[in-house]
């Protein structure tokens, strides 16, 4: 299937309203920097596994071979519950991995935008976390610690997979956009760790106790139009695609993934895409389809569009597909596979990670557009693109500061590759 196969008449007529987001005075995003207490190399996993009685050595040699070509570094990751030997899986447990984690973030975001934003303008929190649904909700658990106000709603989604966090903020502009007046809203973005390890012998769950790492990220806001001005990024389009209808879309990932992927890209497309690029490919499907031309589609330049891509970073194997079908470079990957390598999958909210990665090496500036690409089971795909509204700082402290000259470095070893999970006759049940 082609990928913009749709027809391009929609990019004349469709309009997003673009709402500010955040401000400028600091980040208006702030992704949690675990400590280095919480590390979780490779030699340190594979001892877990050894040690834990929970997993039967077949399984212990299938997570050793999938480890050693996740392209995961020695810096990622865990909570402390997950360091004990067994894991400690109560609900004590995860409670304080969220806490660690969300209220590192918003202080942080709050601390660095004291100046123009408080925690009591703030009228919506949306928080996404798939695997961990407490009772208070995560947001509330937020709205309490930073003492907001009465009148703040709360939403918290749960079960949606990696591609939640641009629902989470496609749902806060909803919500901001139907209320009176103008506010502030909260999107907080984690997946749980503690507590959701998989101990049986189905070899596509045990793929998520590889994969998932620590991490969270808090996002702000603003439909004000005082922030407007002064904005650092504006969302410019938020598409959805969402595959449920399909029953295969629950058993058979790496398939429909890539349906997902051009589904979306066929409404994204004509919106971002010059009109040179749209000419281009709707002449390329003229040709095969009524000339009968044996050439292939074209497939469009979406580095004319954008100039940075954040893809989740859900593995290796994800990065490289997209990678492969998007014709792009190993510099446009850059931050997905170095956001992958440090801090692992961190969910819904590596593409906040892969933006970090982005301004720490001072490579966002005005007028620059940013793609990010969220996958999520049920199965979705989900695109926003971001337009820098300000001259960023060269090298602003965030997540990747400490570190940021150390990278890139040169990944080694194998790849994940769809044809090694055939190999293990893994049929992918799991989420992205």
């Amino acid at each position: 299937m082609d990928p913009l196969q749709p027809t391009l008449k929609t990019a004349f007529f469709t309009h997003l309203r673009p709402i500010s987001d955040g401000l400028r005075d600091g980040d208006d995003f702030a992704c949690h920097k675990p400590s280095d207490s919480d590390r979780a190399p490779t030699a340190t996993c594979l001892e877990h596994y050894a040690l834990y009685d929970g997993l039967a050595p077949a399984s212990v040699t299938f997570l050793t071979k999938i480890l050693e070509r996740s392209g995961i570094g020695p810096e990622s990751c865990v909570p402390d519950a997950t360091h004990v030997l067994p894991p400690d899986e109560s609900l004590r447990a995860a409670r304080a991995e969220m806490e660690s984690v969300l209220f590192d973030a918003v202080a942080d975001l709050f601390e660095r935008t004291r100046s123009v934003a408080d925690p009591r303008d703030v009228a919506v929190i949306v928080s996404n976390c798939s695997l961990t649904c407490p009772t208070p909700s995560i947001a509330a658990m937020v709205a309490n610690r930073f003492k907001m106000g009465s009148d703040v709603r709360c939403y918290s989604l749960a079960g949606m997979g990696c591609g939640a966090g641009l629902l989470a903020v496609d749902l806060a502009r909803e919500v901001l956009g139907g209320m009176k007046g103008e506010g502030l809203a909260l999107v907080l973005s984690m997946e749980g760790i503690a507590g959701n390890g998989y101990t049986g012998g189905t070899k596509s769950m045990l793929l998520t106790n590889c994969l998932f790492r620590m991490g969270g990220a808090a996002v702000l806001l603003s439909n004000r139009e005082r922030d407007r001005s002064v904005s650092k990024y504006m969302l410019r389009r938020l598409v959805r695609t969402h595959l449920g209808s399909q029953n295969r879309a629950y058993r058979d990932i790496l398939s429909v993934a890539g349906d997902a992927l051009r589904a979306n890209i066929a409404t994204l497309g004509p919106l971002i895409l010059p009109y040179s690029e749209q000419f281009k490919y709707a002449w390329s499907i003229i040709r095969r389809k009524i000339l009968q031309s044996p050439t292939t589609a074209y497939v469009p330049d979406f580095k004319k569009a954008v100039e940075h891509f954040c893809i989740h970073a859900g593995g290796r194997a994800v990065i490289d597909a997209i990678e492969e079908r998007l014709g792009l470079s190993e510099a446009d990957v850059e931050a997905s596979k170095m956001t992958l390598y440090r801090f692992g999958n961190t969910s819904s909210s590596s593409v906040w990670y892969e933006l970090c990665y982005l301004e720490a090496k001072g490579r966002v500036r005005r007028g620059d557009r940013v793609w990010q690409i969220g996958f999520g089971s049920g199965f979705k795909c989900n695109s926003a693109v971001w337009e820098c509204m300000s001259d960023l700082e060269p090298r602003p402290r965030n997540a990747w500061s400490d570190r940021i000259h150390l990278y890139p470095v040169q990944l080694t070893g194998n790849n994940l590759r769809t044809t090694d999970l055939a190999a293990n006759k893994i049929e992918c049940t799991c989420t992205l």
